[in-house]
């Protein structure tokens, strides 16, 4: 079963990927808020200045500390890539709390650790859904159904198959058969010649020579 830290960049490139996508992510979100911010406390006739101002102002910092945080959670992740030789979801659980507790470290013992405890927290959340997502979508697809393909050149009738005989031109078949039969023995009699009769007997054919009305010669003797 794949997990998300087995799609992701190698370590080595893995923190300037997570810091670059981190700074992208702040950024935009960043000015988005900040804007609408901006925009809500600006006096009137001057709310579209207002809102790009703030934005100017406070989306590369929301972007930067983002990055921050793209950076350390990385470099947290690659340590315990390292040290416990195998990718799983505990390295960014681990990593997570890590970053937390680093980033809040001035704080006080306390604060590093509740931010710890949250960034813990936050991250099994994010893992565990992942991972129910990829259950979902790599479900067993059901068995295949198979359609089989009709012969060339034989249609069926309507409530027919494809490639059966119709029972009409079976039954035509049959009839044109053994009225050829009767007419043969019926002209072979007639003209004095031999009747062959086929019998099955014993799974084989058995053929049988009747023997036919022999007309009298005429005598041209003298009496």
């Amino acid at each position: 079963m794949g997990t998300p830290e087995t799609s992701r960049e190698p370590c080595p490139d893995r923190i300037l990927d997570d810091i670059g996508g981190a700074f992208g992510m702040g950024a935009v979100g960043g000015s988005a808020f900040h804007f609408i911010k901006g925009v809500y406390n600006s006096p009137s006739g001057d709310r579209l200045i207002g809102g790009t101002q703030a934005v100017r102002m406070n989306a590369p910092r929301v972007g930067g500390s983002f990055a921050v945080w793209g950076g350390l959670f990385s470099a947290f992740d690659c340590t315990m890539v390292y040290v416990r030789q195998k990718e799983d979801p505990w390295n960014s659980i681990i990593a997570g709390a890590a970053t937390g507790g680093f980033l809040q470290m001035r704080q006080g013992l306390g604060a590093s650790a509740r931010s710890a405890l949250f960034g813990g927290v936050l991250l099994a959340l994010i893992e565990g859904a992942g991972i129910m997502i990829n259950k979902v979508l790599s479900a067993p697809p059901g068995p295949p159904i198979i359609i089989d393909d009709p012969v060339p050149g034989m249609v069926g009738l309507p409530g027919q198959l494809p490639g059966q005989i119709p029972a009409q031109m079976a039954s035509t078949g049959a009839g044109a058969s053994t009225s050829g039969s009767d007419s043969g023995s019926w002209f072979g009699g007639w003209l004095g010649g031999k009747k062959q009769e086929t019998a099955a007997s014993g799974g084989g054919a058995k053929t049988e020579i009747l023997e036919s009305y022999d007309t009298p010669m005429p005598s041209f003797e003298y009496k």
